[in-house]
């Protein structure tokens, strides 16, 4: 099992409207967005994204 995220509750969810307010992207760049930026440091866990996604509808 992956271990716990130590972000506070909230945080993918300013993420995925940071990357979205940039233009138009689809869901798979939004999950290795943070990563890349981050230099792999946040991982947006499977299943998390959908979720969060749905949320923000």
């Amino acid at each position: 099992m992956p271990p716990k995220s130590d972000l506070p509750q909230g945080t993918l969810d300013l993420l995925i409207l940071q990357i979205a307010a940039l233009g138009p992207v689809h869901g798979c760049a939004i999950a290795q967005r943070p990563q890349q930026v981050s230099h792999d440091v946040v991982q947006v866990p499977q299943g998390s994204l959908c979720p969060a996604l749905h949320r923000l509808c």
